[in-house]
């Protein structure tokens, strides 16, 4: 599985998880395409089990927004994203960003990958 796909099938995780009482496990068994692989266990474990921290910067860096307003989309790609960007520094920003913007052109509608891009270009500055 590439990584892209592993981002895609990660954020499908993450989707259901948002507000439902499903742990990663049950997502991950709803999500066709299986078998896994190592990054893509690591994304959706990592970016739930650090789900408070996560929001927490998102928060910092939301202007006029809180996440609870945001559309579940943007939401679950910004948290993922935020995963890597402050628990994996192996992979490049760029490649983060990217890879987000992506996503939010395959699920989002047309203002999500800009919205998306500029929440996500407030963390690359620090």
């Amino acid at each position: 599985m590439k990584r892209h796909e592993a981002r895609e099938k990660a954020l499908q995780v993450l989707f259901q998880l948002d507000n439902t009482d499903l742990t990663v496990e049950e997502a991950m068994g709803h999500i066709k395409g299986q078998p896994t692989n190592a990054f893509y266990e690591k994304i959706a474990n990592g970016t739930a089990e650090n789900l408070e921290e996560i929001d927490a910067a998102l928060a910092q860096h939301l202007e006029k927004w809180s996440l609870a307003r945001l559309p579940k989309i943007e939401r679950t790609v910004l948290r993922l994203a935020v995963y890597e960007l402050l628990y994996m520094p192996e992979t490049p920003k760029r490649v983060v960003l990217n890879e987000a913007i992506e996503l939010c052109k395959t699920f989002g509608d047309e203002g999500s990958s800009k919205f998306v891009n500029g929440v996500l270009s407030k963390f690359t500055e620090q």
